[in-house]
């Protein structure tokens, strides 16, 4: 489902522009690397100060449609999706996680090793039966829910917001940190965790307890997506599900791909041009987020042009009135209770002039998906591009 704020021309669906196109564009997504630990480390200083816990949506929640949805080629697709005003939620169609099939076959026990953030070390898995894993973004519970262990999980962080874990007690703070008295009051056998979520050295406590704690090593990024499957599915003693889901994934996201790229104008010149914004405004913050940050495979995929990267924008920054002007978005990419805590389009309007001189601005196009979704680099990630893409080229479909 997408909420458009008003109309613009829509145009008949596209006619077939082959695949060839796509498949370059998978390539070249895929052969980037990003720097994760200087990603981990601005993200997290930048989370630390939503201090506030809220409910529901506004926490980041995941939401999914009821209704079904037709594929992309059938969608009346705006004429040109750089003129149309308004802004649109993009929602997921279904929140659920699909575990793979056939379920998966363990050995246990398994020495795996464990990317510590000093260094990889062995460590020794002897049970799945309580699992607790936890992220910034969530992907490492979705996962294991991907994998068919969702229901061997008895804690979460805050940024798992999928149906099959709603209910569990949350272990990590508004702040992003780790509750070690939460944790082990929950008696895991098996803590999963890829170092966004501290102090570490807390973290490094739970081994101190008897705990087997696997560090993980996750990029946003589509290889990263793959990767992480088969991280994660050889911790839990399952590595050939993890190779399962990888090249499921890896399917799932190339069709994807390639079906918005049916849909994407062709010409470079029409080619929405999109930036992502972090906002907290309870906190003042305003990054934004270019090369190597996670949001330019996201906005590439989706066939518009990044061009916080193109004005020479890297990594996660506080925005300036310059860069701003100077990357002049069609469409503006957030995060829906960031977008709420700055008293909606109106209210960040008001609070950063030097974007409503911009194109995004004087259209008011806005695109907000929830926090524990659009940059979750998980499972769910083909059905999240299909999402945006909906918002990004049909919104009234």
């Amino acid at each position: 489902m997408i909420t458009p704020e008003r109309t613009g021309e829509r145009r008949p669906r596209a006619r077939h522009k082959g695949a060839v196109a796509a498949s370059v564009a998978v390539r070249n997504l895929r052969g980037r690397r990003v720097r994760r630990l200087a990603a981990v480390g601005v993200v997290a200083a930048l989370l630390t100060g939503c201090t506030s816990p809220s409910t529901g949506a506004q926490n980041g929640a995941s939401t999914g449609g009821v209704a079904p949805r037709v594929p992309l080629s059938e969608l009346q697709v705006l004429d040109d999706p750089r003129a149309y005003e308004g802004g649109s939620t993009a929602v997921l169609a279904d929140a659920d996680i699909e575990p793979i099939d056939p379920a998966p076959e363990q050995q246990l026990p398994v020495r795996v090793v464990s990317h510590d953030l000093a260094g990889d070390v062995e460590v020794t898995v002897t049970s799945t039966d309580r699992i607790i894993g936890f992220d910034m973004a969530g992907s490492i519970n979705a996962t294991l829910a991907g994998l068919g262990f969702a229901d061997r999980l008895v804690g979460r962080d805050i940024s798992s917001t999928f149906p099959e874990v709603e209910e569990l007690p949350i272990v990590t703070s508004s702040a992003h940190t780790i509750n070690i008295e939460a944790v082990l009051s929950l008696r895991p056998t098996l803590v999963i965790t890829d170092g966004s979520i501290g102090p570490i050295d807390v973290v490094l406590q739970l081994r101190d307890a008897g705990v087997p704690v696997v560090f993980v090593e996750r990029d946003p990024s589509i290889e990263g997506i793959l990767e992480l499957a088969r991280q994660v599915a050889a911790a839990v003693g399952a590595p050939a599900a993890g190779e399962a889901l990888a090249q499921q994934l890896s399917q799932q996201i190339d069709a994807k791909i390639a079906e918005i790229a049916e849909i994407a104008p062709d010409a470079d010149e029409q080619k929405l041009r999109v930036v992502f914004l972090y906002l907290r405004g309870t906190s003042g913050i305003y990054y934004l987020f270019g090369d190597e940050s996670g949001a330019d495979v996201l906005i590439t995929s989706l066939g518009a042009r990044d061009v916080a990267a193109e004005i020479g924008w890297d990594g996660m920054k506080p925005v300036t009135d310059e860069a701003m002007v100077a990357a002049n978005p069609d469409l503006v990419l957030v995060m829906t209770h960031g977008l709420e805590s700055v008293g909606g389009i109106d209210g960040l309007l008001e609070d950063r002039p030097a974007l409503a001189l911009t194109n995004a601005g004087q259209h008011r196009r806005f695109v907000d998906m929830a926090d524990g979704d659009i940059l979750g680099f998980g499972p769910r990630f083909p059905d999240v591009l299909d999402a945006l893409a909906r918002a990004f080229y049909a919104p009234e479909g």
